[in-house]
């Protein structure tokens, strides 16, 4: 099968139809497999991996991917960086009523914000907002910036549900609107240790074992 993916897509990309191709929640291991496959029989590798990043889902981006990442440069377009909604900071007391974790379509959503984890999450996250409120942003965009601050991460993809919104998250990259100065700069090395020590999280790979 990944053989013919990659026929596929090298068709796709030799008839002027796309420029790259990339894979989405495929594991290391079948990336490294496609891209060996491609060199093999000499067609297009896939360049970028599109997987759920965020500050509590940290594991296949932080650890799998980077090795990837410099061997056979591989990107990360990372999804959902607020957590489809929690880390916005609306869930800190409970789920309103207006709230996306609301319908009855995400009920696994709500279940998961009330749950002990959930919980948990919600106390970190309000340990978080002093340290945006120095930085002079919101939790949403300092959770934005966190994630572009990953040197394997090409690109965060948004999903916005109003044109307020989306404005106040590209203030993580950009000054826009007077909401906020750029973020991303000010992520420094001593930011994101304050940020790790709060949520308890920071997987390791085994370099870091064995430094």
């Amino acid at each position: 099968p990944l053989l013919e993916i990659v026929r596929a897509m090298t068709h796709v990309i030799n008839q002027g139809m796309a420029m790259y191709w990339g894979t989405s929640r495929w594991s290391a291991m079948e990336i490294m497999e496609a891209y060996s496959v491609a060199r093999q029989f000499n067609m297009i590798p896939p360049v970028c991996e599109q997987a759920e990043y965020h500050l509590f889902q940290r594991e296949k981006v932080e650890v799998q991917l980077p090795e990837l990442y410099h061997k056979i440069g591989v990107g990360a377009m990372t999804w959902s960086p607020l957590a489809c909604g929690i880390i916005s900071g609306k869930y800190g007391n409970g789920v309103p009523e207006s709230s996306r974790a609301a319908l009855k379509c995400y009920q696994w959503l709500k279940e998961k914000i009330i749950s002990e984890e959930g919980r948990k999450q919600q106390v970190k996250l309000k340990d978080l907002s002093p340290i945006a409120e120095r930085l002079g942003c919101t939790l949403p965009q300092l959770a934005v910036a966190w994630c572009l601050r990953n040197e394997g991460v090409s690109s965060v993809l948004l999903g916005s549900s109003n044109p307020e919104q989306l404005i106040e998250n590209l203030g993580a990259i950009q000054a826009s609107g007077g909401i906020s100065t750029e973020v991303l700069p000010k992520m420094t090395s001593h930011i994101v240790n304050e940020i790790d020590n709060i949520l308890g999280n920071k997987p390791y790979s085994k370099k870091d074992y064995r430094s």
